[in-house]
């Protein structure tokens, strides 16, 4: 028998020459807001921006963009921020993604800051592809870690790939700004400032024309959908189920457990796929990620597809029949056993007094 080497995956792209970036200078981060608040992503992406440019010795900035949003994107500062550029008009009233990928174009191309960070939230996902796209650079969408080449000086860019069963590292050596964008709740955000200090000399106030600034859209109203807004990070304690639930009515018991415990269903891909609840419980690669303090994963095999939307919990908790379920590799605690007999008997427990752990 003859064995052959090869390599089992070859990527080839460009050469990537660089040109002239020498007026490229700084990380600047886009703080989008929701209803006049700034979003949690944006305050991580400034504390993350912040290592990325004492690590280049440049300054950090940040872009906010709405209507009335100044207030809210003072807190930044707190996180680290050196300077705080604001388009502040009625025309940004509702986040339309035509109109705010050109005010963020015109941003970048008058500060030009070599490194541009942005949230991988649903409205980042359409906007920053279009800023990309006018600016004519690259994009590495649902990065879960950032560095810089301590050679190159230039941004590494790390995501899951094919599946999440890879990641891979991106390098945009050919354009600037280089620019990505990162999963909420993947970065630690941490305050280093003092709230007292007025930060005002660090504001600049973009000049807005509104008549470049007509939009292709015609917005005919804004419809919340009932129980859809419900937002699973904002709780300490995600009680999840998979496949292994076997059905919608089955989700009963997990949501009594939850409500015991203070906390939130959460759901796999599989359950959301099938019918059994809602996508804003999803929980994984195309959901949300989640760091709570406690995750209980009930009937849920562990692929890594929903791995990386939960591993960065405090304590996680695994409920499996099977003993080989993959779960089991980053479960803090695990329970191999049904979980029709497991949760029943958590839930006494705990109605009981007696701790969980």
């Amino acid at each position: 028998m003859e064995i052959y080497k090869s390599n089992s995956i070859k990527i080839s792209g460009t050469s990537g020459e660089a040109g002239d970036f020498s007026g490229y200078r700084g990380v600047c981060v886009y703080l989008e807001t929701d209803e006049c608040n700034v979003v949690d992503v944006g305050f991580e992406l400034i504390s993350e921006g912040r290592k990325l440019a004492d690590k280049l010795g440049v300054e950090l900035s940040a872009v906010v963009v709405g209507n009335n949003i100044k207030e809210s994107a003072m807190e930044a500062f707190q996180y680290g921020l050196d300077k705080l550029y604001v388009a502040d008009s009625p025309v940004f009233s509702y986040r339309l993604d035509d109109i705010f990928s050109r005010i963020l174009a015109q941003v970048i191309t008058g500060y030009k800051p070599e490194i541009f960070l942005a949230g991988a939230t649903w409205f980042g996902r359409t906007l920053i592809p279009e800023v990309a796209a006018i600016l004519k650079t690259g994009l590495t969408a649902d990065c879960t870690e950032l560095a810089i080449d301590d050679k190159k000086k230039i941004l590494l860019q790390t995501k899951p790939t094919f599946g999440g069963n890879i990641l891979a590292t991106i390098v945009t050596p050919g354009a600037r700004p280089q620019m990505a964008t990162v999963r909420p709740h993947v970065m630690e955000k941490k305050k280093i400032g003092v709230s007292k200090i007025n930060y005002e000399d660090r504001v600049e106030n973009i000049k807005i024309e509104p008549s470049n600034f007509k939009t292709k859209y015609k917005l005919l109203g804004v419809d919340r959908k009932l129980n859809e807004n419900i937002n699973i990070n904002d709780y300490d304690v995600i009680v999840s189920g998979g496949r292994g639930v076997g059905g919608k009515e089955n989700f009963s018991i997990l949501k009594e457990l939850a409500s015991l415990l203070g906390g939130v269903v959460g759901a796999s891909r599989a359950a959301v796929d099938s019918g059994w609840i809602s996508y804003p419980h999803q929980v994984g690669q195309t959901g949300k990620t989640v760091n709570p303090k406690i995750y209980i994963a009930c009937g849920i095999s562990g692929a890594i597809q929903h791995v990386v939307g939960m591993q960065t919990s405090d304590i996680i908790i695994a409920i499996n029949k099977h003993p080989g379920a993959p779960i089991f590799k980053v479960a803090n605690y695990g329970i191999v056993g049904d979980l029709f007999e497991v949760v029943p008997m958590l839930i006494n427990r705990i109605s009981s007094g007696k701790p969980l752990i």
